[in-house]
């Protein structure tokens, strides 16, 4: 079929993303910054995990051209390599951005590929900042279109979705025309995959590397003259309907180029899944109302379906941990503390730990919003004592401010062993709209105490 012919949702998007100008998302630079910083934060906090070594390890002996570097890491691989890893390390912790509508994580999928081949190809800040912008765009529009049955169907969003928004932005900055973007996301649909069944395992953080990767090939693929099918996300064969809905056009496609939505974009405080955030904020504020931990005979959570569907469950590694009740519930009430440390092995298997865990359990309140919680607890004196969070720290309603980003990102350098400058990074991501040349700024950053 003639690139010409090509209309429908893919080619809507496309003419979006291709006429869009610097000067057009301009007023949205603040926050994207924001999304690419708390980016780096996670990704060097995961850059020597385990999984981020044996996606390394696996992938050099198949690399191109080293042209693109490894957060936290001395090693580099081609852009497609760079892009999946990134992108798996910037998800691996739970701990990356969420789009609230659509629980999607949306910098991992789309910042990763978009620096790789901004790198790759010396590429501006405001190239980057532009399709970085646009592509968080077209992942969440294209996500709020199939929400909520989508992900409750089991399909991993920020994967399914964010492949979308990785091709569109890196076709914008490979300059194609509106029918090569149009292919390029029609592409895309054809390689979307990831599970949530796999979420406690780093296969989830797979599907996302797919993601930023896939997207990336497929824009490559569009630049060479690859096509697609016209209607691939909404017809009636198309990938919507093949993974469950009839998909939503006005939440699609409706008041596109006037409303953006990356400004709707949150960041977390606690690397947990985002649903259990007002669990813990519950538990922080029971924790200083009772004096004594020792006290504490139950607890009880009480939350949305979404709450007890991700995270009634029983707690067998740490990746479990961070969608538990159960755990978050024992960080928040014996710990008094919710960061890294308290999800990591060691930590999640303490005695204590895992003996507190058992105190708790939970019960669906279907009157709950998702992200809100109700939790109580009964003390030996019989006593009961309850707190309700509706929007925990770091919601739209209780936003991170950009001095709490950047301590994550302070604290991200010292934990995941990096030998990056946390200060020259965090300068670097604030002024991207003065870079001239990504590569200049991602070389520096890798190399001052190497």
């Amino acid at each position: 079929m003639p690139q010409s012919e090509i209309s429908g949702v893919s080619r809507t998007l496309a003419e979006l993303v291709a006429a869009t100008s610097w000067a057009d998302v301009a007023a949205q630079q603040h926050e994207a910054k924001r999304s690419i910083l708390n980016f780096f934060a996670t990704a060097l906090g995961s850059a020597h995990d385990p999984a981020v070594t044996i996606a390394v390890r696996t992938l050099l002996p198949f690399s191109g051209t080293a042209n693109s570097t490894i957060i936290g890491r001395t090693e580099r691989l081609d852009m497609i390599g760079t892009a999946f890893v990134n992108a798996i390390s910037a998800n691996l912790l739970d701990f990356d951005d969420t789009h609230p509508e659509t629980i999607i994580h949306t910098a991992a999928p789309v910042a990763a590929p978009v620096l790789a081949l901004a790198e790759a190809r010396k590429l501006s800040g405001p190239e980057v900042l532009t399709a970085f912008i646009l592509g968080v765009e077209v992942e969440c529009r294209i996500g709020n279109a199939v929400s909520p049955h989508h992900y409750a169907r089991g399909w991993h969003i920020t994967s399914t979705c964010g492949i979308f928004g990785a091709a569109a932005a890196c076709a914008r900055l490979l300059g194609l025309s509106v029918d090569g973007i149009a292919n390029a996301i029609g592409i895309a649909a054809s390689q979307s995959a990831g599970n949530v069944e796999n979420l406690p395992t780093a296969a989830k953080n797979v599907s996302v590397g797919n993601a930023a990767r896939n997207g990336l090939f497929a824009a490559l693929l569009a630049q060479q003259g690859y096509e697609a099918a016209p209607r691939a996300i909404e017809g009636p064969l198309g990938w919507a309907r093949a993974m469950g809905d009839d998909p939503d056009l006005e939440r699609l496609l409706g008041d596109l180029g006037r409303t953006w939505e990356i400004s709707k974009n949150t960041y977390k405080p606690y690397p947990a899944g985002i649903v259990f955030h007002a669990v813990i904020d519950a538990c922080f504020r029971l924790r200083d109302r009772i004096g004594r931990i020792d006290q504490i005979e139950a607890v009880t959570v009480q939350g949305s379906a979404l709450l007890l569907a991700r995270g009634d469950r029983p707690v067998r590694n740490e990746r479990d941990a961070r969608v538990s009740i159960h755990h978050c519930v024992a960080c928040g009430l014996l710990l008094g503390a919710a960061g890294v440390s308290e999800f990591a092995r060691e930590t999640v298997f303490r005695p204590d730990i895992a003996n507190f865990r058992e105190k708790v359990r939970a019960e669906l309140d279907s009157s709950m919003p998702d992200g809100a919680a109700r939790v109580s607890i009964r003390l030996a004196s019989g006593e009961t004592i309850t707190e309700t969070v509706m929007s925990p720290r770091g919601s739209l309603a209780d936003p991170l401010d950009d001095r709490d980003i950047e301590a994550k990102l302070r604290d991200g350098v010292s934990r995941g062993g990096s030998d990056w400058d946390a200060e020259l990074i965090i300068e670097a991501v604030w002024k991207l709209d003065k870079c001239g040349d990504i590569a200049g700024m991602m070389q520096c950053a890798s190399s001052v105490k190497q």
